[in-house]
């Protein structure tokens, strides 16, 4: 047996053995070259992100067992993770929504609650998930719509390694859509002009939708898509992981859509909706009539829209169903490029609906409730070697869940701020479709009062209030999902005990702050309590 010193090293003083400027060299670009080698070796094992973005998408599709949807790619995107069959946004208007998203926060944390806000002037360093990727190695891209940019708000360029790529939310192709001349009512808010003399009422009405006979890329959707494909065989060629946002503009009116798609359905097969009247006792505040459906021609402009004909109501749900196939065919163009580029084995893929849509049901159509159609959301994640295929759950998710989920999915720091952080990681679900990583999702829409939500599996409470008065001065609504899925009545004066529960689950949120982040007084008497 050897002895032990035989194979001990032995220790050289440095002043022993000077190496040469030559040897110093080497050993310098020796070490350099290991540490450049390291690192692209830990930027190759980071995943890839594409954060696929859709407007007003609500969960008609294949794979959420709707019988009519004809959506082969996001069912086939679907098949390859998780679904969240119970997922909410956090406040049903575009520019909020995607607020909580980026940032992680609720609406009612930030005050950002309007499609004016901005983002900068009220929260100047808050890190968007964008942002916390890039701080962490990535090369950050969007294209189409990511933030809302419209209703003076210019989006967030801040977020992105790359300038933003924007395309057209309300667009047409028919001449006989729009006058000739001019922009109508949406393109001028959506372009961020000025109002004229009068308001925005005093422009012209553009078609709720049209169905000609074109290519995909003669609307946004189809250029968003052939960008995005460029920009995926790009990044091939990197060596940095990539985080890309694409945003499709439709289903969000007009419902503009190749024929094609309009093709693909039996528009006699389309069911209207069961219950047309709002909700039997519920409270003014939290109803809906008009609003931005009137903005489009044939729809009534000047007289209640939830008077829309049988007829009418028949081509706008035609209409709905023909852009969510035809963004489902633009969404299959970026996830086979995925496949095509082998890369989709090393790319997590999240598809997220900003909010919901309501189509006749309750009398009301497009969205800004505080109602399950308006709120019900299409959540996806395929994360290889963690999500299993064609997995399903029940966990109840929301918006802000995506910002630490994706980091944790990463392997970066969960996100801190310094905007409050309201989202939880869905993780663990991920593993586990049974796993349970919170009871319930929160929302909350803005009118008169302020309307907070508790959603659990069976239940919805919207309390609606001043922030800052008494909590006595709240008027309530509670649904049953389980006894009536269609919100025919309001049901707070049966179920008093799970009133009680559930305000008390509302309890433990902050009160919402005011607009743009400002602090709400407490009334006296509250202060009393």
């Amino acid at each position: 047996m050897m002895s032990k010193t035989n194979h001990e090293p032995k220790l050289v003083s440095s002043h022993q053995i000077t190496p040469s400027p030559v040897e110093w060299r080497l050993a310098h670009g020796w070490i350099l070259f290991m540490s450049l080698f390291g690192s692209m070796l830990q930027a190759r094992e980071k995943p890839n992100v594409l954060l696929i973005l859709v407007d007003d998408l609500k969960p008609i599709m294949g794979c959420h067992g709707d019988p009519l949807a004809k959506t082969p790619h996001m069912d086939k995107l679907s098949a390859r993770g998780m679904r969240f069959d119970l997922a909410y946004c956090n406040q049903a208007v575009c520019a909020p929504s995607r607020f909580t998203l980026m940032l992680g926060s609720h609406s009612t944390s930030t005050g950002l609650y309007g499609l004016g806000s901005h983002l900068r002037k009220t929260w100047p360093t808050a890190i968007t998930i964008p942002q916390h990727f890039a701080k962490h190695g990535y090369r950050t891209e969007s294209l189409g719509k990511v933030y809302h940019i419209g209703h003076g708000n210019k989006g967030d360029p801040e977020s992105f390694s790359v300038p933003h790529l924007k395309e057209k939310v309300i667009e047409y192709v028919d001449p006989a859509s729009k006058p000739e001349d001019g922009l109508t009512r949406e393109e001028a808010m959506f372009q961020n002009q000025p109002s004229p003399p009068g308001g925005m009422n005093k422009l012209p009405r553009g078609a709720a939708f049209e169905s000609p006979d074109v290519e995909d890329d003669a609307y946004a959707d189809g250029r968003v898509a052939a960008e995005t494909v460029k920009r995926l065989q790009a990044a091939k060629q990197r060596e940095e992981p990539f985080f890309i946002v694409a945003g499709f503009a439709r289903p969000h009116l007009p419902f503009s859509a190749p024929k094609k798609y309009w093709d693909l359905y039996d528009p006699q097969k389309f069911k209207l909706a069961e219950n047309s009247d709002l909700p039997e006792g519920s409270p003014k505040v939290a109803q809906k009539r008009g609003g931005e459906i009137r903005n489009y021609f044939p729809v009534p402009d000047k007289t209640d829209p939830a008077q829309i004909t049988k007829e009418l109501a028949r081509k706008l749900i035609h209409g709905y169903y023909a852009s969510t196939s035809y963004v489902d065919a633009q969404i299959g163009r970026v996830t086979d490029a995925l496949e095509r580029l082998n890369l989709a084995d090393d790319t997590i893929v999240v598809l997220w609906g900003d909010h919901g849509f309501h189509l006749g049901d309750l009398g009301i159509w497009t969205k800004h409730t505080n109602y399950e159609q308006a709120n019900r959301i299409p959540i996806l994640i395929s994360a290889p070697g963690v999500t299993q295929p064609n997995s399903s759950t029940r966990q109840l998710a929301e918006s802000v869940d995506i910002f630490p989920t994706l980091a944790e999915l990463a392997g970066l720091p969960t996100p801190a701020g310094p905007q409050p952080i309201d989202g939880v990681s869905l993780v663990p679900v991920l593993k586990d479709p049974a796993a349970r990583v919170r009871d319930h999702a929160f929302h909350a829409y803005p009118k008169r009062k302020m309307g907070r939500a508790i959603r659990t599996e069976r239940f919805r409470l919207v309390e609606w209030k001043q922030p800052g008065a008494p909590r006595k001065s709240a008027e309530i609504e509670l649904y049953d999902y389980r006894e009536d899925p269609l919100e025919t009545k309001n049901l707070v004066k049966d179920k008093p005990a799970e009133v009680k529960r559930l305000r008390a689950i509302l309890d433990r949120y902050p009160e919402a702050v005011g607009r743009n982040g400002k602090p709400v007084e407490k009334t006296k008497s509250d202060k009393d309590n």
